[in-house]
């Protein structure tokens, strides 16, 4: 299946989404003309508060939810019909799995529904257990595995098809440090192989870490979006490595320092963490009361 012709493998334009409400009697408007593009290849991070409408998107984007108004295209397909999804992988926050089976055996319920067979679908089985490291576990029931263990063979089945997109929503909710770790080089790995991703997420630094370009959604509406760089660059505050002296010199500027002994060994700008440029969003949206 052929890329659309801008080699954007994601394109939403203007995408509107109401639901009718039976009990306020009136339509709620979830997401509010909202555009965004991926690249072939391109990790990219939409971050949002609760109910900013970043599911809502996710959803639409996978066909599972019809726009009231935009569009929504999937290398270069309609993402409601049928053939904008055969390259698309998704794992949702709480994937659901039958814990009375294997890894092994998940995995090849899954890889039969993508139409694998034979031979084929054993040795894709065995590369995915390889891959989010599971391979030591693969004949365990996932009755017993921990979060982080299921997180990683979700991730597995949203592989099995060798899909071009990857839609991940929180894929590292409720897991460990070390899980979410390995979670964050499993995504890195797949950027690698050209696989593109999208993803939601509350955990900013990872975000920061793994993504090429974000976009910040709040009520519905996106406020910002552009790459970790532009958005995270070298902010007004300069930071000091000074040596060689007591507190009273450590209050004065550069020529004061020299007058006392002292030395400036460094000076840089401080970038930003992702996560003060989404609070001074959010905060500004709401009209600086705060998030």
């Amino acid at each position: 299946m052929a890329l659309a012709s801008s080699n954007m493998v994601v394109e939403i334009r203007g995408f509107r989404k109401e639901f009718k409400s039976a009990l306020l009697r009136k339509r709620l408007v979830a997401v509010k003309g909202l555009s965004m593009e991926i690249a072939e290849g391109e990790v990219y991070g939409l971050i949002g508060p609760n109910g900013a409408g970043k599911s809502t998107t996710m959803k639409a984007l996978l066909g599972l939810l019809q726009p009231s108004a935009g569009e929504c295209r999937v290398f270069g397909h309609d993402a409601s019909k049928v053939d904008a999804r055969h390259q698309v992988g998704y794992l949702p926050e709480n994937p659901y799995f039958f814990k009375h089976q294997t890894a092994r055996e998940t995995l090849e319920f899954y890889g039969k529904l993508c139409g694998l067979r034979g031979g084929g679908l054993k040795a894709r089985v065995q590369e995915m257990l390889d891959l989010v490291r599971l391979a030591d576990a693969a004949e365990r029931r996932l009755s017993g595995f921990s979060k982080g263990m299921l997180q990683r063979i979700g991730l597995a089945q949203a592989l099995i098809q060798d899909p071009k997109l990857l839609v991940l929503d929180e894929p590292t909710a409720g897991v460990d440090p070390i899980g979410s770790r390995e979670i964050r080089d499993l995504i890195l790995s797949l950027k690698g192989r050209g696989v593109t991703v999208f993803l939601c997420s509350h955990l900013l630094e990872q975000v920061q870490e793994v993504c090429d370009r974000v976009g910040v959604i709040y009520e519905g509406e996106m406020v910002v979006q552009g790459s970790v760089d532009s958005l995270c660059g070298a902010g007004d505050e300069v930071q000091l490595s000074v040596g060689g002296l007591d507190d009273a010199g450590l209050q004065s500027l550069r020529r004061w320092i020299v007058e006392q002994g002292g030395s400036v060994e460094a000076m840089a700008r401080r970038e930003r963490s992702l996560e003060s440029v989404f609070i001074d969003v959010v905060t500004q949206r709401k009209g600086g009361h705060g998030v």
